[in-house]
């Protein structure tokens, strides 16, 4: 009953405020830690909305996803014009424009029916095409930089798409669409995803208040790394997709806040 009752409070937090942990989102580029920061936010949105959809899919907690949804390909695309005009040099502008026309691609598998897995794959495609060029553009960003500091921004902001990423696949298999691959890149990401979090937690930078965050985050990801172990069990699927769904908005929202705290080192 405890249990049911930490879902039914999360789930609440996530319809009510689905974008509220993505910190100064709205806000415009002010330097280039900030570019990497949403650069990064560009990564996770590309895993978020993909989430989103299969949620969709599942027509599992479906009002919280269609919020989700929306709101995260709008703030994919006022971001994608942000990166795009501060963009310090050709080759990071063309990399945006790049990613400008994969997103577009991306976007009507988006409005694609969800009941298709046929669908469902095309949209995992379209995605990972949508990924690599955001990844491109964080690491340019990065480079642009060229502080330490700026490598750490990166990494915690991959820890954001991480969650997501875990999430989607995890939505994925239980459809089921390429359940095997799904599988395989959610062991991939864990791995990725705790040897990053000691990164961060053992950087020289590191704050107090990034240590504290950091522990609330393994709070997070002890309750989310508990939902997706349990893919194999059986049992009620509509209810495991919400749960996964949930804990991936609430580790998302701790790691979010952890890369605001690195961006604003060097601000």
């Amino acid at each position: 009953m405890h249990r049911r009752t930490l879902l039914t409070a999360a789930s609440c937090t996530a319809a009510c405020s689905a974008l509220a942990p993505l910190g100064n989102a709205h806000a415009q580029i002010s330097d280039l830690n900030d570019a990497i920061n949403k650069a990064g936010r560009q990564r996770m949105l590309s895993q978020r909305v993909g989430k989103a959809w299969l949620a969709l899919s599942h027509k599992a907690d479906t009002p919280t996803a269609r919020q989700v949804l929306d709101q995260s390909m709008a703030l994919f695309e006022r971001q994608l014009a942000e990166l795009k005009a501060f963009a310090p040099s050709p080759t990071i502008r063309e990399t945006y424009l790049k990613l400008e026309t994969a997103w577009a691609a991306h976007k009507v598998t988006l409005a694609a029916e969800t009941s298709s897995t046929d669908n469902a794959s095309a949209m995992l495609q379209a995605d990972a095409k949508v990924l690599a060029l955001a990844h491109q553009g964080t690491t340019q960003y990065e480079a642009a930089l060229g502080k330490p500091v700026g490598q750490l921004v990166n990494v915690a902001g991959r820890q954001r798409m991480l969650s997501q990423r875990m999430a989607k696949f995890y939505l994925a298999a239980m459809l089921p669409v390429d359940a095997a691959t799904a599988t395989t890149e959610i062991a991939k990401a864990r791995g990725e995803f705790i040897a990053a979090t000691e990164l961060l937690r053992n950087a020289p930078q590191a704050t107090n208040r990034i240590r504290q965050e950091l522990q609330l985050a393994d709070g997070q990801w002890v309750f989310f790394d508990a939902a997706l172990q349990r893919m194999q069990g059986g049992g009620n699927v509509n209810r495991q997709v919400a749960e996964v769904f949930v804990a991936s908005e609430n580790l998302l929202s701790s790691m979010d806040r952890v890369t605001g705290m690195y961006a604003a080192l060097a601000a």
